[in-house]
């Protein structure tokens, strides 16, 4: 088993909060604190007192309400952007760069895991810079259709990659941590093992 260096260790451990977080935001997003059912509560509740709104109030109203924590998804976006450009610069540490020396002699299963680990830096990176053209569309003189369907391919690619990746990758490294590499998630933590 490899020693990862502090700054790895680092980037990883931010990186898990930041995704998950994201994670957590858009699917508050989509169950809890979904316009399209906050209004609905809203305008029931809001008819019991003698109130009514109509459905377009209703529906500003149910958006004002978790625009806070939306703003925790945006913020998260920024810091996920950074730690893409600091995972670029890690690549060419010694410790950044061991799961992707020797690849022709490694198993099949390291293999998969490498080619994985490429395919999800590909999904944060195209993550990152879809998320960053939605927010600032108008800075970058794009049409609000083209942001919505880009919008559209970023939440795919959440729901099919990143929500699929981060279970399978967790699932995989207590595996791998119970089997063949003992040690593997503690390493992570406090970074004993051997060098590369």
């Amino acid at each position: 088993m490899h020693k990862w260096s502090l700054n790895f260790r680092l980037w990883h451990w931010i990186h898990a909060l930041v995704v998950l977080g994201l994670m957590g935001t858009v699917l508050l997003r989509k169950t809890f604190l979904s316009w399209r059912a906050n209004s609905e509560i809203l305008t029931q509740e809001l008819a019991n007192i003698d109130l009514s709104v109509t459905e377009a109030q209703a529906k500003v109203l149910a958006k004002a309400v978790r625009a806070p924590m939306w703003e925790w998804h945006i913020l998260l976006g920024y810091v996920l952007a950074a730690l893409v450009l600091w995972r670029i610069v890690l690549f060419f540490t010694d410790s950044g760069k061991q799961n992707y020396l020797n690849f022709s002699s490694k198993t099949l299963h390291k293999k998969l895991v490498t080619l994985s680990y490429i395919g999800i830096y590909t999904l944060i990176l195209f993550m990152s810079i879809s998320g960053l053209t939605i927010h600032f569309y108008e800075t970058l003189n794009l049409s609000k259709e083209l942001a919505h369907d880009i919008k559209e391919v970023h939440e795919f690619v959440f729901f099919y990659g990143v929500l699929v990746f981060v279970p399978l990758h967790i699932s995989g490294v207590v595996l791998a941590d119970i089997r063949e590499e003992q040690g593997l998630i503690s390493n992570m933590l406090h970074g004993r093992g051997k060098q590369p």
